[in-house]
């Protein structure tokens, strides 16, 4: 059974349609990675998933309820999570204090009991910090904790904000490009934690321009190019479809493949 189902997803701006009737379905534990060119509408669709745009056309449900154009708040209560591909961290705060502020949409209590700093506000600080200590852990980040996040090395940053996204106990965690900006050794430890992730039943969504990775940990590729899916599949097949050679290396790369063959 699938946990995310997108139908036909699709949205216009200034009269150019920016994503055209995209769908597919994510199952428990799966990584399904979104690819294509840049401009290919990846970053739109994600916006669409997540609430940040209202789409024009299609729905968008996870566990069978509809949740098209529901805000992000709402969708994070339901199990959705996501990262951007512009670090969402403070900087100025420590490695903890960021961890802790991903809890904060599940908390529950009384304003008052946080201002008077009563027994229950405190009880919940200390849980949040507990629980925020253990996603640091998870990510590999628990001997910072207690460091400036601006000290941390850019990958670091990414795992971090992975973390943060995990404080909220998501179903379906969508990440919009994690490994950007990394190099060889920090994508290999953003790749470790992703397949770790999923293993542990969170369903993932990846939209990533490192193909290496993509190929390594997708259990399905869905690729798009100029708004519109031009393919579908396994790992194995996507890397030898026509349709997505072209798409990435042009019309040429097609002619010369069909040479050699």
């Amino acid at each position: 059974m699938s946990l995310l189902q997108i139908e036909g997803l699709g949205i216009d701006f200034g009269g150019l349609r920016a994503v055209n009737d995209v769908g597919f379905a994510l199952k428990p534990g799966e990584i399904v990675s979104v690819i294509g060119p840049n401009g290919a509408g990846k970053t739109t669709l994600f916006n669409m998933i997540s609430g940040v745009y209202a789409p024009a056309r299609g729905r968008v449900a996870l566990d069978g309820e509809d949740v098209t154009r529901m805000p992000p708040h709402l969708l994070a209560r339901r199990g959705l999570s996501r990262t951007f591909q512009n670090l969402q961290i403070f900087q100025s705060m420590s490695v903890l204090e960021n961890a802790v502020a991903g809890h904060h949409l599940h908390e529950r209590g009384s304003v008052f009991a946080d201002l008077l700093s009563l027994p229950a506000a405190r009880r919940r600080s200390q849980a949040s910090e507990d629980s925020a200590r253990a996603l640091l852990d998870r990510v590999g980040l628990g001997r910072a904790a207690e460091q400036e996040a601006s000290s941390l090395s850019y990958g670091a940053l990414k795992r971090l904000e992975i973390a943060r996204a995990l404080a909220l106990k998501p179903r379906v965690l969508l990440l919009d490009e994690p490994a950007a900006g990394c190099n060889a050794v920090e994508t290999e430890e953003i790749d470790h934690l992703i397949a770790k992730v999923a293993a542990e039943g969170v369903s993932i969504l990846l939209v990533e321009h490192d193909m290496k990775m993509v190929m390594r940990i997708s259990n399905h590729i869905v690729v798009l190019d100029h708004g519109e899916k031009i393919a579908e599949g396994e790992p194995t097949a996507i890397s030898r479809n026509p349709r997505v050679i072209e798409a990435y290396l042009g019309a040429h790369a097609t002619e010369a493949q069909n040479a050699d063959g």
